[in-house]
């Protein structure tokens, strides 16, 4: 039988263990310079932490020991140690990163630089510049596909995306869109990309191998204006069951079939949502809310939110590790 000792030293590494795979979200708060810390098992935030100027998109190495952020007015990609939280090293991003995707093979880091029309395309390992391929006007979104063939950046003015082959890092096509692309999404079996459209109100269904144009979805919620559904962050789950899709000023994330493209629900979330990440058993869907600085926590299995986390100003981007 264990000694008092032994069993109080056997609960306390019980403890530490159960803390350690507590899953962990981190949101970046453009107003702050800071990236929040949520436990995803008390649902509350346990850190802030300070980065560079404005940050945006964040993005996590394939073993989740590392996460970008995009300083968009730092005009850095910075680099954080999760063990420790301290900035590490800074990438040479180009001017007004946004928006970035990490390629399958956790080196090749594509930048969407605002400002420059260009995406920039970074070695996270040697730190060095590999391209810099021209882009539409004002690029935001960006995306790498699950077989890491294809790399898509969405170009807010030129309405377009615009289709990188990850060989070559030369752009190859362009696909024309509803008015401000703001985000790309692929499927997990990247047969589809989904990219929303800001202004146009619409979200576009393309077919990868063919890169035309499937399904244009659109919006309408009761007692909300039209001009107010701009749809920005999107995800799909693993299953291929449901799309959820962030509406911006219409302050709903709506839920689609994602199979018929049906709109099955709205779901009321903060004001102003920007973007959402999933928790790793994709039971919970977080939401970013810019203006009312909160993340929203959706229960996907029931379709409802079941509580709002302040955070700090103007949430901006979510990742969240396992």
């Amino acid at each position: 039988m264990p000694t008092p000792l032994a069993a109080a030293l056997g609960s306390a590494l019980l403890l530490l263990a159960g803390q350690a795979l507590a899953a962990t979200a981190y949101v970046s708060n453009e107003k702050d310079d800071s990236i929040s810390v949520i436990d995803l098992d008390s649902l509350e935030v346990t850190a802030s932490l300070d980065v560079g100027a404005r940050p945006r998109g964040l993005a996590l190495s394939s073993d989740n020991k590392l996460l970008y952020i995009c300083a968009s007015d730092s005009d850095t990609v910075q680099v954080m140690d999760l063990a420790t939280r301290k900035i590490i090293k800074e990438l040479p991003s180009g001017a007004d990163p946004e928006q970035f995707a990490l390629h399958p093979n956790d080196r090749w880091l594509y930048i969407s630089n605002e400002d420059d029309a260009l995406v920039t395309v970074v070695d996270t390992q040697s730190d060095q510049v590999l391209a810099q391929i021209q882009v539409g006007v004002e690029p935001e979104g960006m995306a790498v596909s699950p077989d890491g063939k294809w790399a898509v950046n969405t170009s807010e003015t030129t309405n377009m995306l615009h289709w990188i082959d990850t060989a070559t890092q030369q752009l190859v096509d362009n696909t024309l869109v509803d008015q401000r692309p703001r985000h790309v999404e692929f499927s997990p079996d990247g047969k589809l990309l989904w990219a929303s459209a800001e202004i146009g109100g619409t979200v576009t269904v393309v077919d990868v191998a063919s890169r035309q144009v499937q399904k244009v979805l659109k919006f309408q919620i009761k007692g909300v204006h039209p001009d107010k559904v701009q749809p920005v962050g999107v995800k799909l789950t693993r299953d291929g069951k449901y799309a959820f899709v962030a509406l911006g000023p219409a302050n709903h994330v709506a839920v689609l079939d994602a199979r018929t493209y049906e709109v099955l629900d709205y779901l009321l979330v903060g004001r102003r949502v920007w973007h959402l990440a999933f928790t790793p058993d994709e039971k919970r869907l977080l939401a970013t809310n810019g203006i009312s600085g909160d993340v929203s926590v959706i229960d996907v299995e029931g379709l409802k939110v079941t509580k709002s986390i302040k955070v700090g100003r103007y949430p901006w981007g979510v990742v969240v590790t396992p």
